[in-house]
Parts: C-alpha cells; sequence; structure tokens
C-alpha cells in the first residue's frame, strides 16, 4: 500500500556561492536565470534536489550543470526556510559555499542558465529570491573562518608567494595587513612547504614560491596547535 501523508510536503533545493580571487578582488561567481520566476535576473547556481541523491550530491551537481564548476571545495553553509522565500511553491534551500581558484575553473553556463559570470563581492546586482541574504553570511562565514582554519589556499594556485597569501587575507578582511608580522604568523604555523623555485615572468625581483601541507596541517592540529591567523 502507499503510503500517503498527512501534511503537505515542501520543495528541496541547493543553492550555491562560489569564491573566488583574481589580481583585483575577491568574487562570486553568478548565473542569470533564463527561466520564470526572476527571469534574466541574477543569481546563485543551484536548483531543485532530486529524490535519488543527497543535499550534496545535487549541490555538486548543479554547479557542474550551472557553471562547469566541478572538484572543488565545498561546504554547508546554512538552511534557509522563510515561507515566501519562492514565489512558486514552498521551498526550503541548503546553502553551500564553494571556494576555487579562478585559473583552474573555466566558467560556462548552462541548463537554466542564461550567461555566468564572475562579480566583485562588494558590487553585485540584486539578487533573485533571498539570495543576497545567503550571500552575506557565506561572506560573513568566510571572513571568520579563514582566520581559523587553512580554507583560504583553495583560493591559491598550488604554488604561491607570501606576497599572493598577505592579498588574499586583504581581500577577503577588507583591511591592510602588517607585512612583516603577517608573514612572521604565517611562517610559525609550519604549514608550508618552501620549495627551490620562484616565480617567472615577473617584472620585480622573483619571489620564492610556497605550497600548503596538508599533512604538516594534520600533525599541528593533532598536537593541539590550532590555525590562528
Amino acid at each position: 500500500m502507499a503510503y500517503t501523508y498527512e501534511y503537505a510536503r515542501g520543495a528541496l533545493t541547493v543553492d550555491c556561492v562560489v569564491f573566488g580571487l583574481d589580481e583585483d578582488d575577491l568574487k562570486v561567481l553568478l548565473i542569470q536565470r533564463d527561466i520564470a520566476p526572476y527571469e534574466g535576473c541574477w543569481a546563485l547556481p543551484g536548483g531543485f534536489v532530486h529524490v535519488d541523491e543527497s543535499v550534496d550530491e545535487a549541490a555538486r551537481r548543479e554547479l557542474r550543470e550551472e557553471t562547469g564548476v566541478d572538484n572543488v571545495f565545498l561546504e554547508q553553509l546554512y538552511t534557509f526556510g522563510a515561507v515566501e522565500r519562492d514565489p512558486r511553491e514552498r521551498v526550503v534551500t541548503i546553502a553551500y559555499y564553494a571556494l576555487v581558484n579562478l585559473g583552474d575553473h573555466p566558467v560556462a553556463a548552462d541548463t537554466d542558465a542564461r550567461n555566468a559570470s564572475w562579480f566583485p563581492v562588494y558590487d553585485v546586482p540584486d539578487l533573485a529570491f533571498d539570495h543576497d541574504a545567503i550571500l552575506d553570511m557565506a561572506y560573513e562565514r568566510l571572513r571568520n573562518k579563514i582566520r581559523y582554519q587553512p580554507i583560504g589556499f583553495e583560493l591559491l594556485p598550488k604554488k604561491f608567494t607570501l606576497t599572493q597569501i598577505q592579498r588574499l587575507y586583504e581581500k577577503i578582511l577588507d583591511t591592510t595587513l602588517d607585512k612583516r608580522n603577517l608573514r612572521k604568523k604565517i611562517l610559525k604555523l609550519d604549514v608550508l612547504e618552501a620549495l627551490d623555485e620562484v616565480e617567472t615572468d615577473v617584472a620585480h625581483r622573483a619571489a620564492r614560491l610556497y605550497r600548503f601541507d596538508p599533512e604538516k596541517y594534520l600533525q599541528q592540529c593533532k598536537a593541539g596547535m590550532g590555525f590562528d591567523l
């Protein structure tokens, strides 16, 4: 016998805030909707969860289908369930945030997205649904979490300079940091591997390249030493 529910059931969606960093700004990836509601408006990539997939699987699928972005750091953020957040029906969304290196993930709009593009986090258009609130919460989570976990390295190339680390933190925290003090702190954490390589094709003196070492970080955690910047 088929089971019938006593109460009406709402729909479930996922929405993804994708952050990237270039030479100028911390940026967020938006899609331009090609269907109603909010046709032509900019929004976060996302969509409905299929009955045969987990919410994590749905988030990765929607990212891949709508923007071409795949295999990235992705973490659940918060559940947004205001009754009238979607004009179509009762829809609850589970929000995620992702961190990508822009050079490794070219974007391409697909499925129900007309366009996909990067916007500076301080200069985004009005977003569809409640996506402005989702973006604000994701940005605040990022600003807080990079101080005590090394997630910021997800935004950098595999090999980077100390100057790139400083620019990363300054862009995300929207502040100017003391160069000597920051470098002293990051090197004292002992989570970087200094490489026998330097920058290439630069007009200034080539700087040494480093790489984040996840094994060193895990060892530090086991020893009770946190990542504190």
